[in-house]
C-alpha cells in the first residue's frame, strides 16, 4: 500500500490546474480531500487522501504515518533480559523462539554457566601409580612418563620360538588376539600370517571355512568351537553338539544336561547372523531356557573361558 505524496505546487485557477495535471505536476492528492488519520503504531495524527483512507477501511488495513512505523509494527520480536544473573544484557527474540520456561540467554556461554551450575559436578577419580604408589588424577595408568616401565625388545627369533612352543602345548597355532607381542610380530613380519609362515605353519583359515575334529571325535564348525569342545571333554563333562531348540529349525552348538551353550563367533560382523542370533535369544527367553553365551573375546583367554563355563563342573 503506497503512501500519499503531497505536491508542493498548488493550482490557483482551473486553467492552471488543468495544465499542471496534464503535465504530471499535479497528483491525485491535490484534487482529493484529505482526512485526518491516527497512526496504528505511534498514534500520531496525520493527513491522508480520502481515497486511500476509504480503501484501507474497506479491506481492514492498518494505516501508518511512515514506512518506519510500518516496519516496527511488523516486527514481533520481544525484548528480553539474559537468564544469567551475572549478565545484564538485553536482546530480542521472536515469540516462537521463547521456551515455555520463559528463560532465554544472550549467548551460549551464559547458557553453559547457568546449566553447569545446576548439574552435579563429577568427582575426580583418584588413581594410584603402580610404580611409585603416588596418588594422581587423570586417565593415565602411571603418574608421569618416568614411571612407565621400559619396553622389552623381542627379537624375530623369540617370536618364532614362542609360536612353536604354543603349538607344542596346545596343538594349534595362536590367534593374533591372544599373542602378547602381536604388534612386534607385525613390525618384523608386516602381517600375522607371515609370522605364522616364518614359524613353519599354515595360517588359520577364514572363520567357519574349515571343519575341525575335537579330541573326543566331535566335528566342529570352527577352531573356536573345537577349543570349547576340548575344554568340556578335558574336564570329563558330558555334552552333545548341534542340539535343536525344542524341535525348531534353530540348533545350539553344545548342550550340557539342560543348559545350552552358544558360540556367537560372527556377532557384529554379518547382519543376517545378528538377525538369527536375536531370534534364538527370543526363543530362549520365551521358553525360559538356560543359556551360556560365548563370544570371540572369551576364547582367547583360558581363564575367561573357565569363568564362564565353571558352573558346569
Amino acid at each position: 500500500m503506497g503512501y500519499a505524496r503531497f505536491s508542493l505546487v498548488r493550482a490557483q485557477s482551473p486553467r492552471q490546474k488543468y495544465f499542471l495535471q496534464s503535465s504530471g505536476f499535479l497528483r491525485y492528492n491535490d484534487v482529493m480531500p484529505l482526512v485526518k488519520v491516527t497512526c496504528s503504531f505511534c498514534n500520531k495524527k496525520y493527513y491522508r487522501p480520502s481515497g486511500r483512507f476509504n480503501e484501507a477501511k474497506k479491506f481492514g488495513w492498518k494505516q501508518y504515518c511512515s514506512k518506519q512505523c510500518q516496519t516496527l509494527a511488523k516486527n514481533k520480536q520481544v525484548t528480553m533480559s539474559c537468564g544469567n544473573p551475572s549478565c545484564n544484557n538485553t536482546f530480542k527474540r521472536q515469540r516462537r523462539e521463547i521456551p515455555k520456561s520463559g528463560v532465554c540467554f544472550c549467548s551460549k556461554s551464559c547458557s553453559a554457566i547457568v546449566n553447569n551450575s545446576k548439574s552435579v559436578k563429577r568427582q575426580k577419580k583418584i588413581r594410584i601409580c603402580p610404580n611409585c604408589s603416588k596418588e594422581f588424577t587423570g586417565r593415565r595408568k602411571y603418574c608421569s612418563p618416568e614411571c612407565y616401565p621400559k619396553r622389552t625388545v623381542i627379537s624375530k627369533e623369540t617370536i618364532i620360538a614362542e609360536i612353536k612352543e604354543f603349538f607344542k602345548e596346545n596343538n594349534r597355532i595362536p590367534f593374533k588376539r591372544e599373542y602378547h607381542a602381536y604388534k612386534m610380530a607385525r613390525f618384523y613380519f608386516s602381517t600375522w600370517n607371515k609370522a605364522i609362515k616364518a614359524a613353519g605353519f599354515e595360517p588359520n583359515p577364514v572363520k567357519f571355512a574349515k571343519k575341525y575334529t575335537a579330541k573326543d571325535g566331535h566335528v566342529c564348525d570352527s577352531l573356536s568351537e573345537k577349543i570349547v569342545d576340548d575344554w568340556l571333554s578335558s574336564r570329563k563333562i558330558s555334552h552333545r553338539i548341534n542340539v535343536p531348540y525344542l524341535g525348531t529349525k534353530f540348533t545350539a552348538d553344545f548342550k550340557v544336561k539342560d543348559c545350552f551353550i552358544e558360540f556367537f563367533g560372527l556377532h557384529g560382523e554379518l547382519k543376517q547372523y545378528d538377525f538369527l542370533m536375536k531370534e534364538k535369544l527370543k526363543l530362549i527367553k520365551k521358553y525360559n531356557l538356560s543359556l551360556i553365551a560365548i563370544y570371540p573375546k572369551d576364547i582367547f583367554r583360558e581363564k575367561r573361558l573357565s569363568q564362564i563355563l565353571g558352573s558346569l563342573e
